[in-house]
């Protein structure tokens, strides 16, 4: 199994595009200067030394460098040593909400982040149980299966953003659904689910998948995070806020009566989240602990070996190569006559 130590690092290959644009923009300005002075050819002739090939071949060289270096700095490691590891804990299944309505902010910094804040800290709290991820917003899709192998799962939760749903709505009822068929169909026990949104969008199919659930032993329990008041909803397209085909500004509202309502079909607790993280995060591990606990074994890599040393070899390389690669080409004549 290969995996980043620190992927956190990775976000930063986003500059690899800032890079190439700042390229690309050094080299329209250097062909428009030309082109000011006159014919693109004859000019560059009169550039002695000058190479559009050796600027090109430094770039390059830059640029897998930087992108070297950042693999190094995640560390990639591949699993050495598996053991059979037995612990005691309960099956926990998170359906976290990602349609649009989630980027409100009414919440700082918005709805979606610090749902993110509060299952990593919930991941923390639970050491013992398996925990898997489910996201939803007009479909729902299982994004992590069952695991006790939490540095994966946070790696998993890194990457949910809204854009991985393209259809929008709140497909409760189908996330719930989804979750349940996450969970072990041989067991009528051990199972938690936790739904997390802002309940928008009533989905009437939901009570009724929330009693099926917890027919197969899933108790449900709620988070509603937003405000009941409503926030208006960012457009990143204009920078201002989203219109409805009035002209109206959108205004998203937390739904408590729809996920209080699923709470309690699913024998669980509601909870609102505001600036009450950790709160919320302590009251719903302990009602996971006070669940009946079962003993389960899974094998697990309790070691890894890291490979960042050869990453960061190749780009300290390939920065030797680019400072030693001159700027500019030295004339055929004057090598001649040296001869």
């Amino acid at each position: 199994m290969l995996r980043f130590q620190h992927s956190e690092y990775l976000w930063a290959l986003v500059l690899l595009l800032v890079l190439q644009a700042a390229f690309l923009g050094v080299s329209w300005w250097k062909r428009r200067s030309i082109r000011k002075v006159g014919d693109p050819a004859l000019v560059e002739k009169l550039f002695t030394g000058y190479s559009r090939k050796l600027f090109v071949v430094k770039f390059l060289l830059i640029f897998l460098a930087f992108f070297f270096g950042v693999i190094g700095l995640a560390n990639l490691q591949k699993g050495s040593k598996m053991e059979k590891i037995t612990r005691k804990g309960v099956d926990v299944v998170i359906a976290l909400d990602v349609s649009k309505s989630m980027m409100a902010t009414d919440i700082q910094p918005d709805r979606l982040t610090r749902a993110k804040q509060l299952i990593s800290k919930l991941m923390d709290k639970l050491d013992n149980d398996r925990i898997g991820l489910v996201v939803f917003a007009g479909n729902a899709y299982l994004q992590m299966p069952l695991t006790v192998d939490y540095s994966a799962a946070k790696m998993y939760l890194s990457t949910v953003s809204p854009d991985m749903i393209p259809t929008q709505g709140t497909a409760i009822g189908q996330a719930i659904s989804v979750a349940d068929d996450a969970f072990n169909k041989k067991e009528r026990k051990h199972k938690a689910l936790v739904v997390i949104s802002d309940g928008e969008d009533h989905d009437e199919t939901a009570i009724q998948k929330t009693k099926a659930a917890f027919e197969n032993g899933v108790v449900t329990n709620t988070i509603g995070i937003g405000s009941v008041n409503g926030s208006p909803l960012p457009d990143p397209e204009t920078g201002g806020y989203k219109k409805d085909r009035q002209g109206n500004t959108v205004i998203s509202k937390l739904n408590e009566e729809e996920l209080k309502s699923i709470a309690s079909a699913g024998k669980g607790i509601y909870q609102h989240l505001e600036n009450n993280t950790d709160d919320v995060v302590n009251t719903l591990a302990n009602k996971i602990d006070s669940m009946e606990q079962k003993e389960f074994g899974e094998n697990i890599f309790t070691d890894y070996n890291s490979y960042f040393q050869y990453f960061l070899g190749i780009c300290l390389a390939l920065l030797l190569i680019e400072f030693f690669i001159p700027e500019v080409r030295f004339p055929k004549t004057a090598s001649k006559q040296a001869a």
